[in-house]
């Protein structure tokens, strides 16, 4: 029997906010699913990331994992929570209340998104080298 592109046999009836719940789905059949409804192609979410796109599918075939920072910048991206992704709690889809976002509204938050996370990235870069710096007087 075929499978479905969220691994799962075609034709079992789920309510939509079943879908992706921790007993059905993978962290992978999330990302999948939550890349889908926001209209990216995997090419398109990795180059965004600035990932390879063979790092992207082996995170949706459940065959690798994002570092944290990968996941923040991915949750904004695809509009679902951090919690979401990773255990089918909280703000993601199937949910009745969530609602389309405009796509100039959509780019503009996984920017900043992208942005804060590249931020949070040189903040340690700096504090990395500050403590080296002040290592090295101190041996002075």
């Amino acid at each position: 029997m075929a499978e479905s592109s969220t691994g799962r046999e075609p034709g079992v009836d789920l309510a939509p906010e079943d879908w992706f719940s921790a007993d059905v789905a993978t962290f992978g059949d999330r990302l999948a699913g939550a890349r889908e409804a926001a209209g990216l192609s995997q090419e398109d979410l990795a180059q965004r990331l600035g990932v390879r796109l063979t790092t992207l599918q082996a995170w949706e075939d459940d065959m690798a994992e994002p570092r944290g920072n990968r996941l923040s910048t991915l949750a904004g991206m695809l509009n679902v929570s951090l919690a979401w992704l990773l255990t089918a709690e909280g703000d993601g889809l199937g949910l009745p209340e969530a609602e389309a976002m405009p796509a100039a509204l959509s780019d503009a938050l996984a920017d900043l998104t992208r942005l804060r996370a590249k931020a949070a990235g040189l903040v340690q870069e700096i504090a990395t080298v500050e403590k080296r710096l002040r290592q090295a007087l101190r041996q002075e």
